[in-house]
């Protein structure tokens, strides 16, 4: 099958540190390829790939102080992809809504991922006016706010299944990884472990958006000593990070689509512990791979139950769940079924 990836141009394919969407498309490219697909990658020049790269701008625009509008880049980047489209059997989109509209007036099929949150109220008549372009969703939790869309399937990450291994390390501590911002709910992990009496590490990203933030809020808790802020982590760092922790904590204040710092540390063996919001009780098995709360109080409670789980089951149901072969075999299926519907079944079992 001839597959297009797009992805946005924010972060490289893979980004060099945090970078969500970044991470999966390259996850699902480098899976395409070694099922024997042949997979062009629309991505920032600086990428790194299996597959062919075409790049419109030669870096990722995070680290390209030169850009100050980052939507003429999008923009020519979703015209370069639709005058190549006839090239490929599929085009899979990770750019949200900017290729709707030019998109549907091609004739090779396309799908995009969304992979943010869709509760904001501006983004209903874009969803009612595109109506019948194929979208999928990262986790059915995603797709409350917006039922008019044309949901095709749902299909939650994956990362490589040797990614992040678990260490033979003793858990001693609480870990909080991701990023610093409210919706996150740092300020909850920080109270949890000290209400638990335990130490506290964050692995965590401070964007420019949340500096403020960090300096008022965050800043001043950092002087508990069993409170130690690391900062931003790659993947080299993620297995003996999430190994030498009791838990992971995730005490979301938001509709979290996904949440891969979950299944990150189900990689690695650690059980997570949520609050109830958003993807998270489709990701955590309560009693398995952690515990799905509703609250402060029974996080803590939790902490103590989260200790006692075998580590090597919450490693085998991240290998059962949450691997990206596993993603790519399901996005397969989905552009089969959507190749299918516009072209027939001659045009499919040609691929």
């Amino acid at each position: 099958m001839k597959i297009a990836q797009v992805a946005p141009l924010t972060e490289a394919v893979p980004p060099k540190l945090y970078g969500g969407t970044e991470r999966v498309v390259s996850w699902l490219t480098e899976e395409l390829v070694a099922l024997g697909h042949d997979v062009t990658l629309f991505a920032s020049g600086d990428s790194v790939t299996s597959a062919k790269l075409d790049s419109v701008w030669p870096r990722a625009l995070r680290l390209d102080g030169s850009v100050r509008d980052p939507n003429a880049l999008h923009i020519e980047l979703v015209e370069q992809v639709a005058r190549r489209a006839s090239e490929f059997d599929i085009v899979h989109c990770h750019l949200d809504y900017y290729p709707f509209s030019l998109m549907s007036r091609q004739s090779t099929p396309f799908v995009t991922t969304l992979h943010g949150r869709l509760d904001l109220p501006e983004l209903q008549p874009i969803f009612s006016t595109f109506s019948n372009v194929p979208v999928v969703s990262i986790s059915d939790a995603q797709r409350r706010p917006l039922p008019q869309a044309r949901w095709v399937a749902t299909v939650p990450h994956g990362l490589p299944e040797d990614l992040l291994l678990p260490r033979p390390v003793k858990p001693g501590y609480l870990a909080f990884l991701g990023r610093v911002s409210e919706e996150k709910g740092l300020i909850r992990a920080i109270d949890i472990a000290r209400t638990c009496m335990m130490p506290l590490k964050i692995a965590a990203k401070v964007d420019p958006a949340d500096t403020s933030y960090f300096k008022k809020e965050i800043f001043p808790l950092l002087g508990d000593p069993n409170v130690e802020f690391i900062g931003e982590i790659d993947d080299a760092r993620k297995p003996e990070f999430l190994s030498g922790a009791a838990a992971l904590l995730t005490p979301i204040d938001w509709p979290e689509p996904f949440g891969l710092v979950m299944i990150e540390a189900m990689a690695c063996g650690t059980p997570v512990i949520a609050f109830n919001r958003g993807s998270a009780p489709e990701i955590v098995e309560h009693g398995v791979t952690g515990f799905v709360v509703e609250d402060i109080r029974s996080a803590i409670n939790a902490v103590k139950e989260a200790i006692r789980l075998p580590r090597n089951r919450v490693r085998e149901r991240f290998e059962e769940r949450f691997t990206a072969r596993r993603m790519a075999k399901d996005y397969l299926e989905s552009y089969r079924e959507l190749i299918f519907a516009q072209h027939g079944r001659a045009r499919l079992t040609a691929v």
